[in-house]
Order: C-alpha cells, then sequence, then structure tokens
C-alpha cells in the first residue's frame, strides 16, 4: 500500500509557494568578517559578523533592535555596500525619521540606488513573492528584516498536491497532532534560507518578551541564525546591555555588555 504525502507550502491566503534550498553554508575556517558599525562591537567578535551569516538581533521594545539594524546598513553604505532593509513593523517614513534623528541619513543613499527601504505589509496576499524575489533578485551584500515575529505567526496551509521536484514534502505521520509538528518553523526556514541563497550577510530582528527562556518570541529563530545578539535594559538601574550569546565561527564574551544609545546610534560603553 503506497503511502500518500503532504506537501508543505509557505504560504497565506492558500497561497502556494515552495520552500527554497540553499546549500550555502559559513566555513569555519579562514572566515571574512563584516563590520557592524557598532562601536565597541566588532572588538568582542573577532572583527565583525562572519561573512554571509545570519544574524538574530532580539529583544524587548525600546531595546534598540531596529537602531542597531540601522548602523549596520549605514556602516555599509559608507563601505560601498548594497544593501535592503526589509521593515513589517514601521513604515518608511517612520525609520528614515528616526535614524535621521540619530545622524543616520539615508536619503542619498537612497537617490542612488545603494540602499532599498520596503516595507512589507503582513496582510497581502504576495508578501513571500515580494520578500524573496528582491532578497534574490537585488544583489545585495547586507540585508535587514526587522522583524521576523509577524511572519512566523503567519498560518501556514497543508494541502495534499501532485509531487513536484524542488518542494519540501512531509511525511502524514510527522504532521499529526500527536507530534505537535512545529508548523511556524516552516516560516522561519523559509526566510532563513532565502537570506542563505543570495549569500548576503543579513541581521532578522524578533520580539523578546520580557522573563522568556528563549532567545526570541517565536523559540525556534535562535537555532536556525548563525548567531544570536540579545538587547536589554534594566529600568531599576537605568542600564542596557548587549549579550552575544551564539556566533558561529567566532571566539566571543557571553558576559553583557554595558550599551548606551545617543547621537550617532548604540554603542558599547
Amino acid at each position: 500500500m503506497n503511502k500518500s504525502k503532504i506537501v508543505i507550502h509557505a504560504s497565506t491566503y492558500c497561497l502556494s509557494m515552495p520552500l527554497i534550498q540553499s546549500e550555502h553554508k559559513t566555513e569555519a575556517s579562514n572566515t571574512e568578517r563584516v563590520t557592524t558599525g557598532i562601536p565597541g562591537l566588532d572588538q568582542i567578535i573577532s572583527g565583525g559578523f562572519p561573512k554571509g551569516s545570519i544574524t538574530l538581533v532580539s529583544g524587548p521594545p525600546g531595546s534598540g533592535k531596529s537602531i542597531l539594524c540601522g548602523q549596520y546598513l549605514y556602516k555599509g553604505i559608507e563601505e560601498g555596500d548594497r544593501c535592503l532593509f526589509l521593515t513589517l513593523d514601521k513604515k518608511v517614513e517612520g525609520l528614515l525619521a528616526q535614524t535621521d534623528e540619530l545622524g543616520m541619513n539615508f536619503q542619498p543613499a537612497i537617490d542612488k540606488g545603494q540602499i532599498k527601504f520596503l516595507f512589507l505589509n503582513i496582510n497581502k496576499k504576495l508578501i513571500y513573492e515580494t520578500m524573496t524575489n528582491e532578497i534574490l533578485s537585488g544583489d545585495y551584500e547586507r540585508i535587514v528584516l526587522d522583524s521576523i515575529t509577524p511572519i512566523s505567526e503567519m498560518p501556514i496551509y497543508i494541502k495534499n498536491h501532485e509531487i513536484t521536484d524542488n518542494i519540501n514534502i512531509i511525511d502524514p505521520e510527522e504532521s499529526t497532532d500527536k507530534t505537535n509538528f512545529p508548523i511556524r518553523r516552516l516560516h522561519l526556514h523559509y526566510i532563513m534560507n532565502a537570506l542563505e541563497t543570495s549569500n548576503c550577510t543579513s541581521l532578522v530582528t524578533s520580539e523578546l518578551p520580557p522573563n522568556s527562556t528563549n532567545l526570541s518570541r517565536d523559540g525556534f529563530s535562535e537555532f536556525l541564525a548563525d548567531a544570536v545578539i540579545i538587547l536589554n535594559y534594566d529600568s531599576t538601574m537605568d542600564r542596557r546591555k548587549l549579550s552575544v550569546m551564539k556566533m558561529r565561527s567566532t571566539k566571543h564574551t557571553l558576559k553583557p555588555q554595558d550599551i548606551e544609545i545617543g547621537y550617532g546610534g548604540l554603542k558599547i560603553v
């Protein structure tokens, strides 16, 4: 008796989209580095982010996630890199107003086509096509996705389809209620694979609820990312902290670093 298969599509509103397959991996030896643009951070992570890696930046609201990402891309502009900022939480106008107040004027680079800011409406049917087409066709060196949280919470539909090439399939026994298959992880795999395929060096942000034992709101992103940076604050002590919890191919400390946010952005003090 032949077993039937179920095709899992990363989709919303019944929009079918096969998962991208990527063979790109960050090498453990002779790792090239990409400067972060954060004063003091390069020194504690062996010179910068591993080239081609995906770094998860998690933290509660107001911890500086978007600011850190803006600084990373602003540094990329200085170094002549092509950059992309994908935003799902804030409109582009609001982001640019915030960065302007911190001394980062992106408009000249936008006018030259060196950086693109793209707002992705989570309610639109073509969000995956829009996102992946931009990631894969733009020839970007640096990409920011702020944030991955809304994507991880989007529904996925499971349908029976004829098996075709380049589509991930999951055995029905692996998707029963008894196994509690983590559907949201498919969204995260889909996006992470697109970023890996582009060979860019990317930052992905996630909300982090207070007192959470996870390193992201979804609880999976930290396992899929090559690196994890946690931003946090202690309002009673009026202190902000940055912790590098994970970074492949990199010797680093786990000790929380004191940080400040002011004109120019975020810096380690």
